[in-house]
């Protein structure tokens, strides 16, 4: 499916793996961002992704937890730059391009590459 076509944001969108132009995982979408108004067409203009988009999923003293151990970062990822959108969202761009892998990047400088890992 092309970012352009019609979606059901709960069950086709929210919580899907994303991956880059280089077919690395980058995170998965957490909320989306829309443009419109009252009685209009409203559109998807971007992905957000990292634990501060968890707010307007989360009770309160969950977020307050997720905040104090994940930070409150937030990602956003236009959806100019979505190649498809299927079982995974891809990415026309590599995930450094739109601000995604810092995590991952961070983290495997620690995790030691033997066997599985």
């Amino acid at each position: 499916m092309k970012p352009d076509g019609r979606i059901k944001l709960v069950s086709e969108l929210l919580d899907l793996p994303l991956i880059d132009s280089e077919g690395r995982y980058c995170g998965v979408v957490d909320d989306v961002e829309l443009d419109g108004a009252a009685g209009k067409t409203l559109r998807p203009t971007a992905l957000l992704v990292g634990p501060g988009a968890y707010s307007g999923r989360m009770p309160g003293w969950v977020m307050a937890l997720v905040r104090l151990l994940a930070g409150s970062r937030i990602t956003r990822v236009p959806f100019s730059k979505i190649r498809t959108i299927g079982s995974a969202v891809e990415l026309e761009v590599p995930g450094e391009a739109v601000g995604l892998n810092k995590s991952e990047d961070r983290a495997e400088r620690w995790i030691p590459h033997k066997g599985a890992l």
